[in-house]
């Protein structure tokens, strides 16, 4: 195991109702004048929006709104925030909705009380030094930004995605209401855990030796999600499973799975490409994308899968021929994808083989690889995603 640091001070609120204690955690942790940042549609028709701003007034907190943020949230939305923010004085951001919401939020946050352009941070020309605090209200069991030091954009001049992380934005606070995803649509519901899974599999898949506990972390939200998301896409309304859920989105990549242990990210910036250029769901691309990589790499280290498909999908271990159970183990994952309505091809997807050579220039290859596991230039970054044609 490798030598670690570990900070994570997010509070949480979970359970029943608690988004109506909104207002109660914004004055607790210093907001006095709150931009309410969301979406659109489904937080104001569920009347989510008008809890949220109730619980505010009865904290005799003011604020302002700004909605319109998309899956992908786009720098131009960002640009607006921060103006906003400061033109009114802004000093605490309120993410309501998912973790595109919550990404903005923090970009936001960050532009807020910087001199020059956001975008500073996510071109890797600058480091944030401070931001406003950022909360959250949580409508999607995903990204699992809610309790992370990460933000992903996309900047619409080029239609290119960046991720950026800095402890400065991690949220103060998360409200998490189980009750709030069970409106979601199935699809929306299964690329979100989708997205939980990958988030594992990032860290999962790793160089580091003799890190057990981790592994063992990895497993448990792994089976957990195999098991708990049948159920929800059988019955929306199965609170515990729900939950389960929930939970185990944020366990995923609040970095407790990840101490200790080399991770990888190759696949994220690799999908990163499809969903700004095709505008498709996170979840989706990744299903797509992260069967091809552990294809891709599964030789250099053929024990890992062998050890993944064992524990988590259980596999029979085949010791003659380890290779055949780290074969079988990737066969489950893409079939489970397929079986809970994933993409798992570029053509389900939407995506065009053609496109490769400029996905290949928008993640700015050149010169440099990807991924830790195994580190992939362009030529097998290339290689990747023809993988994932078919």
């Amino acid at each position: 195991m490798d030598n670690f640091t570990f900070y994570s001070p997010t509070y949480f609120v979970f359970g029943k109702g608690k988004e109506n204690e909104t207002g109660h955690y914004v004055r607790r942790f210093g907001g006095s004048r709150v931009l309410i940042h969301y979406g659109g549609g489904s937080v104001v028709r569920s009347g989510l929006l008008d809890r949220v701003k109730a619980s505010l007034d009865k904290e005799g907190i003011s604020y302002i709104e700004l909605g319109g943020v998309k899956p992908n949230p786009r720098s131009g939305l960002v640009y607006q925030g921060i103006e906003l923010c400061k033109k009114e004085g802004v000093d605490f951001v309120l993410a309501v909705g998912g973790g595109s919401t919550i990404d903005s939020s923090k970009a936001i946050a960050m532009g807020a009380v910087y001199d020059g352009d956001f975008w500073d941070f996510y071109a890797g020309r600058a480091a944030a030094e401070r931001a406003l605090p950022v909360a959250s209200v949580l409508t999607i069991a995903a990204a699992g930004s809610e309790g992370s030091d990460g933000s992903v954009i996309t900047n619409e001049d080029g239609m290119y995605k960046r991720p950026y992380g800095s402890e400065v934005i991690r949220p103060v606070f998360a409200v998490m209401n189980p009750e709030l995803t069970m409106t979601l649509p199935p699809y929306q519901t299964a690329s979100g855990c989708t997205d939980i899974m990958a988030h594992v599999f990032e860290r999962y898949f790793t160089n580091t030796r003799n890190v057990e506990i981790t592994d063992r972390f990895c497993e448990a939200v792994l089976k957990t999600i195999i098991k708990e998301l049948p159920k929800v896409l059988e019955d929306p309304n199965d609170y515990e499973a729900r939950a389960n859920i929930m939970w185990a989105g944020t366990m995923a990549h609040n970095d407790i799975c990840g101490v200790g242990r080399e991770q990888d990210w190759a696949s994220h910036n690799l999908e990163h490409e499809l969903s700004a250029l095709y505008d498709c769901a996170h979840g989706a691309g990744l299903a797509v994308m992260f069967p091809a990589w552990m294809t891709y790499v599964m030789p250099h280290d053929v024990n890992r899968f062998a050890q993944f498909a064992v524990r988590v999908w259980g596999c029979e271990m085949n010791f003659e021929h380890p290779e055949e159970t780290a074969r079988e183990g990737i066969a489950r994952t893409k079939a489970f994808f397929r079986s809970i309505g994933m993409p798992t091809s570029f053509s389900e997807l939407g995506a065009k083989e053609e496109d490769i050579p400029k996905l290949l220039d928008t993640l700015q290859i050149d010169g440099r690889t990807e991924g830790f596991f195994v580190k992939l230039g362009r030529k097998e970054c290339e290689e990747v995603y023809r993988l994932a044609c078919r």
